[in-house]
C-alpha cells in the first residue's frame, strides 16, 4: 500500500513565483462524493491516470495511482463525474532541499493557491519559505475532492 505523507499551507504572498522551476495544466474530475474514498480521474497534458485517496484529512492517508489511457479519462472526466472538474496550474519550487507543489486554481476556485510538501515521514522537519502562510493540512475544504464538491467561490 502506498502511503501519502503531506503538508498544506496558504500562501502569503507572491515572491513564490519568482523561484519556480516547472509547471503543468491539470485538470481533474472525481467520480464518487462523500465517502471512505476519493476516486479521480487526472489529465496531464498527454497523459491520464486515476488515483484513489482514503478519505482521511491530516498528514497521512493511503493512495494508489496508475496510468490509464488519455481517451478513458477524458470521457470520465467529461461523462461520469459527480461535479465540476477541478483545474488548476501546477508550479513546482525547490527550497532548502524539499519541492514545494503550488496548485493555482481557476474556475470557480480561483483565485485560490495552495501549497503542498510531500515527506517522508509524518513528523519530518522542513525549512518554510517566507512566501508560506496558514497551514490548512487540517482543514478538509482545502483538498481537491472537496474544492470540487464546494469551490472555494462559494465559501463566501
Amino acid at each position: 500500500m502506498a502511503t501519502e505523507i503531506e503538508r498544506k499551507f496558504l500562501i502569503s504572498d507572491a515572491t513564490w513565483r519568482n523561484q519556480t522551476h516547472a509547471s503543468r495544466h491539470y485538470e481533474q474530475g472525481y467520480l464518487c462524493g462523500r465517502g471512505p474514498a476519493s476516486i479521480r480521474a487526472r489529465i496531464d497534458g498527454d497523459s491520464a491516470r486515476l488515483n484513489i485517496k482514503a478519505a482521511e484529512i491530516g498528514t497521512t492517508r493511503a493512495e494508489y495511482d496508475y496510468e490509464i489511457p488519455l481517451a478513458d479519462a477524458r470521457h470520465m472526466i467529461d461523462h461520469m463525474c459527480v461535479a465540476s472538474p477541478v483545474k488548476k496550474i501546477r508550479y513546482w519550487v525547490e527550497h532548502a532541499g524539499h519541492i514545494w507543489e503550488i496548485d493555482e486554481f481557476a474556475g470557480d476556485n480561483a483565485p485560490l493557491i495552495v501549497a503542498e510538501i510531500e515527506l517522508d515521514d509524518a513528523d519530518e522537519a522542513f525549512d518554510k519559505p517566507d512566501w508560506l502562510g496558514t497551514e490548512v493540512t487540517d482543514d478538509e475544504r482545502y483538498y481537491n475532492h472537496a474544492l470540487a464538491l464546494a469551490p472555494y467561490a462559494t465559501w463566501r
